[in-house]
């Protein structure tokens, strides 16, 4: 505990709740803000063309004065993500541990900030001070290295968020966690814990990394060709997995994807990898060896594994075609969103004669705690009150009623949604109103330039498609020059509907003749009668609704 007595104390969810990925997390102590974690989310169905989605951070912006850090968690992009894009916005020092401030670093190669950021390395004995609180930190494990939970020091105890986690028997090295110093913080005195949602509805514990260790070495000795193997560009302890077993089974191993190769060489030399000299080969190489010696890895240029397995599956990948002798090794269980277009490409896969092998667990291990593991950590912390995080809505219910289980009043137990306001004032804590949180969607280098409306657009242009009416107006005469010429694509198919394309001429050219005629006319009355006129028609001939286009000139 701090000896000064904070008055004011919030807990504000920017991102990370009711959703999976995009966490952020602001922890503010009377005037100084601290942000946790900077992710993105990949875009869900029905954000067409969109490539991710980040936090709205409108009210660090507002707020960009008090802002006295940002704490990185660990290295995955749902808390990484997003980093690049918030210091442009938001000028503060970055605090994280060494493989994670490199994986940061890596962002603003590609998206510099507009000065020059200031990043501190820190480690499970490392403490920070600050006017109103203390940080300190602990290991905890995760499928990557280097993972921290993050204490934030009050007079009315701490403030633990606990990062992504798992309880693993069998972790070792830059893995295995700091469980005396959870169960310390617990005996001094936790006065509201964060907690990691993810598997918060899957019983027991979560699965040994040293099951699936077993698992791969059984495949990679038995494979009869090629083993391609998909995985998360930022799963250390997988990738590291694949290139022992590579190793052992005397087989070479190609990367495909840059986020990958970028990865296993930054791994390779801050010597969060071992990789056996030789190991590794240029995926141009690959035709110089048996397919018995081969292992090839495969991401895509987001480090989404599908990405890389869809491109290979298609024949457009210029160095790797599917043969009938490969073996597709799928380590990884896609988010809700893209669950569909997995199950394609195992179709895909198969037809291609590739055997694909997946995700039973004895292939994918969650990187998150189960039921049984939430449970030791809220038992090691011994909140006052909890708020559990990052994990859709269902989630946070299920992680909320295990704490219940354990003894801890409902009263305590906080679900916030994004822009929540968990306020401890004048000794109560309590739900105390809403700051704007949000989605903002990244499209090329549009960066929110797309809202609902655009959205909207796409779905629409997506579902029924388009239909464009061109005419030429002579204003001098009041007449129609030439037109109405009809445009459609993605509605029907215009050589097999000539009627309705005439008929559809016809209603606009009525439309127009009874404005032109007047001595003044807008052209806005005009589009938007020419829209509603041919919607009726339209949706009355073809049950359709197409995004209708009136285009007129005049000269």
């Amino acid at each position: 505990m701090t000896k000064t007595k904070n008055e004011l104390i919030r807990v504000i969810p920017l991102g990370g709740v009711g959703e999976i990925g995009k966490a952020m997390y602001v922890i503010e102590i009377d005037e100084e803000l601290f942000v946790v974690d900077s992710g993105l989310m990949f875009p869900e169905d029905e954000m067409l063309g969109i490539d991710i989605v980040i936090p709205d951070i409108t009210y660090l912006e507002e707020n960009k004065d008090r802002v006295k850090g940002i704490f990185l968690t660990h290295g995955h992009e749902d808390a990484i993500g997003s980093i690049a894009y918030v210091l442009r916005k938001i000028k503060a020092p970055v605090y994280g541990s060494k493989l994670t401030i490199a994986l940061a670093k890596e962002h603003l190669k590609d998206l510099p900030a507009p000065y020059q950021v200031k990043f501190f390395e820190v480690t499970n004995r490392s403490r920070m001070n600050f006017n109103s609180t203390h940080v300190t930190f602990f290991h905890t494990t995760h499928s990557i290295p280097d993972s921290l939970g993050i204490v934030f020091h009050t007079s009315e105890g701490a403030i633990v968020h606990t990062g992504e986690f798992k309880f693993d028997q069998s972790a070792q090295g830059k893995f295995r966690p700091d469980l005396a110093k959870m169960a310390q913080l617990g005996e001094d005195g936790v006065f509201m814990l964060l907690s990691d949602s993810t598997e918060a509805e899957r019983p027991g514990y979560t699965t040994s990394e040293a099951v699936v260790n077993d698992h791969l070495a059984k495949t990679f000795h038995s494979a009869p060709g090629r083993l391609i193997v998909a995985l998360y560009a930022s799963n250390f302890i997988r990738i590291q997995q694949v290139l022992h077993q590579a190793h052992a089974s005397n087989r070479k191993i190609a990367i495909i994807g840059k986020p990958l190769e970028k990865v296993v060489d930054l791994g390779v030399n801050l010597s969060y990898l071992e990789v056996e000299e030789d190991t590794i080969i240029p995926i141009q190489d690959i035709h110089k060896y048996n397919d018995d010696e081969l292992a090839i890895i495969a991401t895509g240029n987001q480090g989404e594994p599908l990405d890389a397995l869809d491109k290979i599956v298609r024949k457009h990948h210029r160095e790797l075609k599917i043969k009938d002798t490969d073996s597709v090794l799928i380590t990884f269980t896609p988010s809700p969103s893209m669950e569909v277009q997995m199950f394609h490409t195992m179709n895909n896969l198969a037809k291609a004669g590739a055997t694909v092998l997946t995700s039973d667990k004895k292939v994918h291990v969650s990187g998150h705690g189960s039921q049984e593991d939430l449970k030791l950590m809220l038992n090691l912390m011994k909140p006052k009150y909890f708020v559990p995080i990052q994990g859709e809505y269902r989630m946070l219910i299920a992680h909320s009623k295990l704490a219940q289980t354990l003894g801890m009043p409902k009263s305590q137990i906080f679900i916030a949604e994004k822009g929540d306001i968990v306020e401890f004032k004048s000794n109560k804590v309590r739900m105390s109103g809403r700051v704007q949180a949000g989605n903002v969607l990244i499209d090329g280098s549009g960066v929110g330039d797309v809202g609902n409306i655009v959205l909207r657009d796409r779905k629409l242009l997506s579902q029924d498609g388009i239909f464009i009416v061109v005419v030429t107006l002579n204003r001098a005469q009041k007449k129609i020059a030439s037109g109405p010429e009809i445009l459609s694509r993605g509605f029907v198919y215009v050589r097999e509907s000539e009627e309705l394309m005439q008929e559809s001429a016809n209603i606009a050219r009525n439309v127009i003749e009874k404005y032109v005629g007047k001595e003044t006319f807008e052209w806005t009355n005009i589009k938007q009668e020419i829209r509603d006129t041919l919607n009726q028609y339209l949706f009355q001939k073809t049950k359709r609704r197409p995004m209708i286009i009136p285009i007129i000139m005049e000269y």
